[in-house]
């Protein structure tokens, strides 16, 4: 993997700290808002490197601090820290240790990136023009409430004040040692829907005896796919996916109750709001008009994550001088997956970015999937990105 800068010169001589922290990460995952293992390692090494940090009553993040002293722009560097109820097939020697969870979306790469990183920028602390603040954010993966908004609210971009914020996340689309970069929309909003319809139990062998709830849940559910194929603009992306229905004990008794459990993914705040006004209409419609009723609980959960353009554009800027132009690479549109990164983002002008882990010629598996593995060199790349990027807007 070629390494052109400065930054990515000094990563590729802590590469085997770095392995050493993302394996040990990865062998006890935790899942959200659980993470007490991994907030005891974090402080340690935090302290190890005479890094300052805190925490939080209540929390398991971690906040670290370089060059709290100085005036100049404050940056935030954010890695997120829970693992998934995901059974682990890698096969790897530092596969992990509990049967059921595993760090298959990549967070021990982010968290032992941005303890590169922090050894980085520590190693340079005197010339660090303002704070950089390190952010180990807990339960990204919960989807709904996340680890940012907690945070947030808990004060730690307002001392010091963060002018700035960066962000990446493992992407096996992008090759290895690449970085992905998008203005504007980048991910998606992602909403919750939880529907239970309540139709009337019998025997199977008479359902003219009232209103079957599994044909009522069948027809919400496709009825959901008519909102994304008739009901929004054709060039404006939305997804709507059912996850999970439930209902039912034997086959020849027709359950009263059926649940149905879904998402929905859209990349404007106007699309949000409709989406959520028109699958409420359609879902009473389609239940009354079967004589059953359903409950909807709707939950908002993280924003669409966008990348404000003029910091983007200095981000990346920087990273082409750091990384060499051929590995910093635009993306053609955004992805429907989600990030709670949408949250810091509203807040303050900063940049979430792809960190590149597909290798050619090799199928790489997605993440949320057991078998999902990326190479420890992405670490590299990682630390660079991060430091290299920090230290650069304070520069500009």
């Amino acid at each position: 993997m070629p390494v052109a800068g400065a930054w990515s010169r000094a990563a590729r001589d802590v590469l085997p700290e770095m392995e050493g922290w993302r394996r040990a990460f990865h062998r006890e995952p935790e899942l959200s808002n659980e993470e007490t293992r991994t907030q005891a390692r974090i402080l340690a090494t935090l302290r190890e490197l005479g890094i300052q940090s805190r925490t939080f009553r209540g929390s398991t993040a971690v906040v670290g601090y370089l060059g709290a002293d100085r005036g100049g722009a404050a940056v935030a560097l954010r890695a997120d820290m829970d693992g998934l109820p995901v059974t682990e097939t890698t096969g790897l020697p530092f596969r992990s240790r509990y049967p059921g969870r595993m760090h298959a979306c990549g967070h021990d790469v982010h968290m032992a990136s941005l303890l590169g990183a922090a050894k980085l920028l520590k190693a340079r602390e005197r010339e660090l023009r303002g704070p950089i603040v390190l952010v180990f954010q807990p339960a990204e993966e919960d989807g709904v409430e996340g680890g940012a908004r907690p945070l947030l609210e808990r004060g730690i971009f307002r001392d010091p004040r963060v002018d700035f914020v960066v962000g990446q996340h493992v992407a096996p689309q992008i090759p290895l040692g690449s970085v992905g970069w998008r203005s504007g929309p980048m991910m998606a909003s992602a909403d919750e829907f939880l529907l239970t319809v309540r139709g009337t139990g019998s025997h199977a062998a008479f359902p003219h005896g009232g209103a079957d709830a599994i044909v009522v849940a069948s027809e919400i559910v496709l009825g959901l796919q008519t909102l994304v194929s008739r009901a929004r603009d054709p060039l404006d992306p939305v997804v709507i996916s059912v996850g999970s229905v439930h209902g039912g004990t034997r086959h020849n008794i027709l359950p009263e109750t059926v649940t149905v459990h879904g998402t929905v993914r859209t990349l404007s705040a106007t699309t949000r709001r409709k989406m959520e006004r028109l699958l409420r209409h359609r879902v009473q419609h389609l239940a009354e008009s079967h004589g059953a009723r359903v409950e909807i609980d709707y939950r908002r959960g993280y924003p669409v994550t966008s990348n404000p353009p003029g910091a983007t554009g200095r981000i990346v800027e920087i990273l082409r001088k750091e990384l060499g132009p051929g590995r910093v690479i635009e993306l053609e549109r955004p992805v429907m997956g989600a990030e709670d990164f949408s949250r810091y983002l509203e807040k303050v002008p900063g940049t979430f970015l792809f960190l590149g882990v597909g290798e050619p010629g090799r199928p790489s598996p997605s993440p949320h999937s057991g078998s999902f593995a990326p190479k420890d060199r992405v670490l590299v790349t990682g630390a660079a990105t991060l430091a290299s990027a920090a230290v650069g807007l304070q520069a500009a």
